[in-house]
């Protein structure tokens, strides 16, 4: 039995690539995960999943962006399981480009669901941990939210705004015994870029590799806290053919 069994850990974007192998990886350790995204039919087949190797999970179609759907998760999630000891924010989309050519429409897309979303998750959830004194948020980053490249446009910026986010939350709430850690991974191989021209898959990271770094994360003693965003990434490119 682990420190996090019968616990409840809410995961965004649990229907494909990182947010599933988290999801997968938490309710393997005895936890009540509730997974969200905006597709279903990919929920119902992790859920599914989830469930035939004996977890516990329960899926709620909800879009981070939107405040009423993230109260409704929230409230759904402590009312079946009680509380939220466990957020992992880790919904989001890519997109960008040079700031001069960013797309005004994209930008508002990218920020909403990637930066707004996790501060619409972290505000709902944070009266919860902050009345039972405990509680972590997990925030999925990126290696873009720590480099400046040209290009990056509207994702690189939401990013750098999600790790500073991060830190205020921290500071704001670690005295109530709440802990806030945030990842940045470099490529990860998801359905969504397995087909890139050029990507060496072997050379790549994959969920399940972002998972064991989450929950090395939350199986630290409670008194114990990394700070910066950490940063996981492979030795070799990733776009070298080798």
């Amino acid at each position: 039995m682990s420190k996090l069994d019968g616990k409840t850990a809410i995961v965004t974007g649990g229907g494909s690539g990182i947010g599933e192998g988290i999801a997968r990886a938490l309710a393997g350790l005895g936890m009540n995960v509730v997974i969200c995204g905006r597709t279903r039919k990919d929920l119902q087949r992790v859920a599914a999943e989830i469930r035939k190797a004996g977890g516990a999970v329960q899926c709620v179609k909800a879009d981070v962006s939107r405040q009423k759907d993230v109260e409704r998760l929230v409230d759904e999630t402590v009312s079946r399981f009680g509380s939220v000891h466990v957020l992992v924010n880790n919904a989001g989309i890519g997109g960008g480009r040079e700031i001069h050519e960013q797309d005004i429409a994209e930008w508002d897309e990218i920020m909403a669901i990637d930066l707004r979303g996790p501060f619409l998750m972290a505000k709902a959830v944070l009266p919860v941990m902050r009345r039972q004194k405990e509680g972590d948020i997990i925030q999925i980053s990126s290696e873009s939210g720590l480099e400046i490249e040209a290009g990056g446009g509207a994702y690189g910026v939401a990013k750098h705004a999600l790790n500073a986010l991060s830190e205020y939350i921290q500071v704001e709430n670690q005295e109530l015994g709440i802990r806030v850690n945030t990842i940045c991974p470099g490529m990860v191989v998801t359905d969504m870029t397995k087909d890139r021209a050029g990507l060496n898959k072997d050379r790549s990271l994959y969920p399940e590799d972002v998972a064991e770094l989450v929950v090395w994360l939350l199986m630290r003693r409670a008194n114990i806290k990394i700070g910066r965003p950490i940063l996981i990434q492979t030795m070799l490119n990733p776009w070298e053919a080798g």
